[in-house]
């Protein structure tokens, strides 16, 4: 198992030098993520060892589980980035350093009135529906500069970028579009100059299209499945929770 998982980190590392050389970016410009949904905390230890610090979980009870095991190492840091109910809030801001998927104001305003409590601050990256699927969450792409300027006037938060999720299933094509549009809404917000505003993170690519992703800019992409193998759940399970019953 864990000569697998180093050798699939291997080839993704190629993967990412490839993509940056191909469109003139430095390859520590782009950092690696590996999502952690489902995977077992050996194959997490592997990555570790093999020189991973960056891990991103999508569920709170994953990330609550998982966090003591790895907390003897006081390099690993963790990002969430599945969808976050308000209820869950506690649990995460507990051990994160970035929530990848603040998606309305309703979020941010739920993480704000428990932060401003904890006497904290939070980062967070603003997640925009680019491929416009009704399965996935994410603010429209035309209400992203109003969302943002939203979020920004609560002082607990750090807005630092952006984040998307591909259109699943597609051609390299439509992906890359998803992609440029995010791009797009970036230079846009950067142009406004909001307070507390940075748009420096631009967190987008996954396994199957995180080549693309660099292309097109990306600062963080999210790779699982191309690290750690075939997950026993359907993606369906990640992002289709709850979608109905929003709070």
């Amino acid at each position: 198992m864990g000569h697998l998982v180093e050798e699939n980190l291997n080839t993704v590392r190629q993967q990412m030098e490839l993509a940056c050389l191909s469109s003139g970016r430095k390859v520590e410009d782009v950092k690696l993520l590996l999502a952690t949904k489902t995977v077992p905390i050996e194959k997490l230890y592997i990555a570790m060892q093999a020189g991973e610090t960056l891990f991103g979980e999508n569920k709170a009870q994953e990330l609550r589980g998982k966090f003591p095991l790895m907390e003897q190492f006081k390099q690993v840091e963790w990002h969430f980035i599945g969808h976050l109910q308000t209820n869950k809030i506690k649990d995460v801001v507990k051990y994160v350093t970035l929530i990848h998927s603040v998606d309305r104001l309703k979020l941010g305003q739920a993480l704000h009135n428990y932060i401003v409590k904890e006497n904290k601050t939070m980062d967070i990256l603003v997640q925009i529906n680019t491929s416009y699927e009704e399965s996935k969450f994410g603010a429209p792409p035309e209400l992203a500069l109003e969302l943002v300027k939203q979020l920004s006037q609560f002082e607990t938060l750090n807005i630092k970028g952006l984040m998307t999720i591909g259109k699943l299933n597609a051609t390299n094509d439509e992906t890359r579009h998803c992609f440029q549009l995010l791009k797009s809404i970036q230079t846009q917000i950067k142009e406004k100059k909001f307070p507390r505003v940075e748009m420096d993170i631009l967190s987008m690519g996954m396994s199957g299209d995180f080549k693309v992703a660099i292309e097109e800019g990306a600062t963080i992409i999210r790779v699982g499945t191309s690290v750690f193998g075939p997950r026993y759940l359907p993606d369906e399970y990640y992002w289709n929770e709850n979608m109905r019953q929003e709070d």
